[in-house]
């Protein structure tokens, strides 16, 4: 069983930032492909940013320039650094593991950010 835990949200203004941290654990040899997703009230999921096993990263265009994902294989974590935030950035953030043919999904965070 691999587990994944989300943790860094909060209640921020606009402006200021946070970092979500992921914490894998459980069968893991390898962080493999991660991701981080976001989902707010009445919107569908989408990916925000993910880095593969070779450190590529990939940005959703809504925050391109103001978050990054890095990962810690030694410590198996996956961090986002979120930069400028706006409100629209306010969700429940998501960190996913896509190992062979399976997705493994953490718990969720919530960030607010205020106006």
């Amino acid at each position: 069983q691999v587990q994944l835990v989300e943790s860094g949200g909060g209640l921020v203004q606009a402006g200021g930032s946070l970092r979500l941290t992921c914490a894998a654990s459980g069968s893991i040899f390898s962080l493999n492909h991660m991701s981080w997703y976001r989902q707010a009230p009445g919107k569908q999921r989408e990916l925000v940013a993910d880095i593969t096993r070779d450190g590529s990263t990939n940005y959703a265009e809504s925050v391109k320039g103001r978050f990054t994902i890095a990962r810690d294989n030694a410590k198996n974590t996956v961090y986002l650094q979120m930069n400028s935030l706006k409100p629209e950035d306010t969700a429940v953030y998501y960190c996913k593991m896509t190992r062979s043919i399976f997705d493994y999904w953490g718990q969720g965070t919530q960030v607010t950010v205020s106006s």
